[in-house]
């Protein structure tokens, strides 16, 4: 199977998808949780740091200036990669990507790879290439590591197994390890401690995502709380590292903003366990360290959107705030996007990525309350990319039915008549406004419509216009002003 035909698996129908995933208690328990526990973090780490605001700002205006000189940045980190002694691969897409990492590790004789996690080789879809090739590959992310075994696909960029309770953990790695482990948090993460210690030794390449490559010094940064991508990066005699090409940032000094970011706005910590700042392979003298470093950077749709109207998607750290903040996201996970990036952020990326009319229904996959451009560490407008997708959508041929294209046309055309837009009111407040006086709800609309009253009632029209109100209230002031006048 081709790249591009496992990506189009990927898509299905989002409201297909959401429809299962409200009507499964256990993952409503699970996301009913999700405000309370990461969101309430989110919150309470920004309300604790006084200057949050101005490093946010600052964090947003270094990657603007990035992206205005992206070509002069890169060619300066690969300059410094290759000058300490690694090499550097630009990949136009996954297919290619994968290619390379493929050949690489095949041209060595390697057999055993480890990975720290990685949203750019999900979003490659790097393992079911090399498994395809009887190459042996583990996620070491605890989160990761229980996603793979159970065959699920990450449903938060931070939390990729979130969608599970410690039950299902239980019953996914019991069947891993031959034998009943107890439903319990330290016992599961001690039988995954176990079994992934060998892992490590026994491999032949280590493979990362990069948080943020620095192209003054050539080193790539990785942020975690486990340490595994540590060991990732020190055992194994290859380190690949994977990413996309908006992930370099100019200068060392740069760093700190990031980092005051990246863990308060993604789990609420101050600062992340472990940080490392990698810079090529181990040099002599050095106690550890691979022998050979290798870079990728990948394209991927992203120099096409570094020159359009989206182009502030590629500000995105991957810190997973906008899904904690997403009314959305808290109703229907992850898994219901279809693609690698969830919530509001996928809502975005993925159209731009993978297609928006094979996406098509991700733009509206929001209320746009802003809750999650407010929760964005780089204040990233995503309300407002959200609704330009929606308009290029429906300036495709072909994208909207012959009732949606009616109704949107009756609108418009309401908008532009001072006169049809006031008989229509006057309509709708002589009618079902005051059918529905004592409610002021529709339970239920008609045809096509119905998808609004599936989960919620739509409010109804009010029984007078505003309009004539204004008329009325205008008329009570100006007779209390000639009373007043009189008396």
């Amino acid at each position: 199977m081709s790249h591009v035909d496992y990506v189009r698996q990927e898509h299905h129908a989002f409201l297909k998808a959401s429809d299962e995933a409200l009507s499964n208690p256990a993952l409503q328990q699970i996301l009913d949780k999700l405000g309370d526990s990461l969101g309430q973090k989110n919150k309470d780490a920004w309300d604790a740091f006084e200057q949050h605001d101005l490093v946010r700002q600052r964090a947003r205006a270094i990657k603007d200036d990035t992206l205005a000189a992206l070509d002069k940045h890169l060619a300066t980190l690969e300059e410094s990669v290759t000058r300490r002694g690694g090499h550097v691969y630009w990949a136009e897409n996954g297919e290619e990507a994968s290619g390379f990492i493929l050949d690489m590790i095949q041209s060595r004789g390697a057999k055993k790879v480890v990975k720290s996690k990685s949203m750019t080789s999900e979003e490659i879809h790097l393992n079911k290439t090399l498994e395809k090739h009887q190459i042996e590959v583990v996620e070491t992310d605890f989160g990761e590591y229980i996603i793979q075994v159970a065959g699920h696909r990450p449903s938060h960029i931070v939390g990729p197994a979130l969608h599970l309770s410690k039950d299902d953990v239980a019953e996914i790695l019991s069947e891993e390890a031959g034998e009943e482990l107890p439903s319990n948090r330290e016992a599961l993460a001690a039988f995954a401690r176990r079994t992934l210690r060998s892992r490590f030794a026994e491999a032949e390449v280590g493979i990362t995502g990069v948080n943020y490559a620095i192209a003054e010094t050539g080193s790539i940064v990785l942020v975690e709380n486990e340490g595994n991508a540590r060991l990732t990066t020190s055992l194994p005699r290859i380190h690949i590292a994977v990413m996309g090409m908006e992930k370099v940032i100019p200068k060392l000094s740069d760093l700190k903003y990031f980092l005051k970011v990246l863990a308060r706005a993604a789990t609420g910590q101050k600062m992340s366990c472990y940080t490392s700042l990698i810079t090529g392979a181990r040099r002599e003298g050095e106690l550890d360290g691979p022998e050979e470093f290798h870079l990728i950077i990948l394209d991927n749709g992203r120099s096409k959107i570094l020159g359009g109207p989206l182009r502030e998607s590629l500000f995105c750290i991957r810190c997973g705030a906008c899904l904690n903040a997403c009314p959305i996201y808290r109703n229907v996970g992850g898994h219901s996007y279809g693609g690698v990036y969830a919530g509001p952020i996928g809502a975005v990326l993925t159209p731009l990525y993978d297609g928006l009319a094979d996406n098509h229904h991700l733009p509206h996959a929001s209320s746009l309350c802003g809750a999650c451009q407010t929760a964005c560490p780089v204040k990233i407008q995503i309300p407002e990319m959200l609704v330009r997708l929606r308009e290029q959508l429906h300036e495709e041929p072909g994208q909207l039915g012959r009732m949606e294209s009616l109704a949107y046309g009756l609108w418009a055309r309401s908008l532009r008549s001072s006169w049809l837009y006031g008989w229509g009111t006057w309509l709708a407040t002589r009618t079902i406004g005051r059918w529905k006086r004592r409610t002021c709800w529709l339970r239920r609309l008609p045809g096509s419509l119905h998808g609004w009253t599936k989960q919620r009632d739509f409010p109804a029209p009010a029984p007078e216009r505003f309009r004539d109100w204004w008329r009325q209230e205008g008329q009570h002031q100006t007779g209390n002003e000639e009373q007043r006048r009189e008396s």
